[in-house]
């Protein structure tokens, strides 16, 4: 394992400031902004917190990598991860963090940013289930274009085009996609599990994740339709059908 950098030698310009949260703050005047930051006594060269204005925004910092020049940006609402982001240049994170911390919307501090910060989830300030389990289906088709894996993509886009898995809960373990009536902790009692396959093989279909393989199947659409089947009668009844909505 690589030793790793001093943090005053790997980010001097940062060091001059004395901390991330004033480079930042100093970037951002720059750019005629003001930025709501406060240093990270811990570790003031990698680490800066957001304050927002609004009150669902929450748990929002910027940090710096540790082994090579690099930061992140994230920013949380209700517990979720709604903005998150790598950059190479620090000029590029004031737009984003103003943004953030003033509550422009997603699609504004999306368009304000240089870089890739939307995870694809829409803000539920009233944290409604339905808006929640919306938000999470988007989150979770953006994800699965991400990935690279063709075989999960097709699985989440199968199961999103279903409207009684739809209306549920989606989530996943080691990329094995289950559901829940609701969004939070505890889950609601699992009924199924999908595992897609790697390359070539099969959608393994169990009750929940890491437990017996009960059906192997070849495709996403054959996954889905025994998914649906599992459906407890008691979950077909609530919660509604949500819309999609766009992040």
């Amino acid at each position: 394992m690589s030793r790793e950098p001093d943090p005053a030698a790997l980010y001097s310009d940062v060091a001059a400031h004395g901390s991330l949260a004033a480079a930042l703050q100093a970037a951002g005047a720059d750019q005629g902004l003001s930025l709501p930051l406060a240093v990270t006594p811990s570790d003031p060269l990698r680490h800066a917190t957001i304050a927002g204005i609004v009150p669902h925004r929450h748990a929002s910092y910027v940090t710096a990598w540790h082994h090579e020049r690099c930061w992140s940006i994230r920013g949380s609402s209700n517990g979720r991860i709604m903005i998150s982001g790598d950059t190479k240049d620090l000029r590029e994170l004031p737009p984003v963090i103003h943004g953030w911390a003033e509550g422009a919307g997603l699609d504004e501090i999306g368009k304000a940013a240089s870089f890739d910060v939307l995870t694809g989830r829409f803000e539920v300030p009233d944290k409604n289930s339905a808006g929640v389990i919306a938000s999470e289906w988007q989150w979770l088709l953006k994800s699965a274009v991400d990935a690279g894996w063709p075989q999960y993509q097709a699985l989440i886009e199968s199961a999103h085009a279903e409207s009684k898995l739809r209306r549920l809960y989606p989530f996943t373990s080691h990329w094995a996609l289950s559901f829940s009536t609701t969004p939070d902790y505890p889950f609601s009692p699992p009924f199924v599990s999908i595992d897609p396959p790697r390359g070539t093989g099969d959608y393994t279909i169990r009750e929940w994740w890491n437990g017996p393989a009960l059906n192997y199947v070849t495709t996403p659409a054959e996954a889905i339709a025994i998914a649906v089947d599992r459906i407890p009668a008691a979950l077909l009844e609530t919660p509604s059908e949500v819309p999609a909505q766009d992040s």
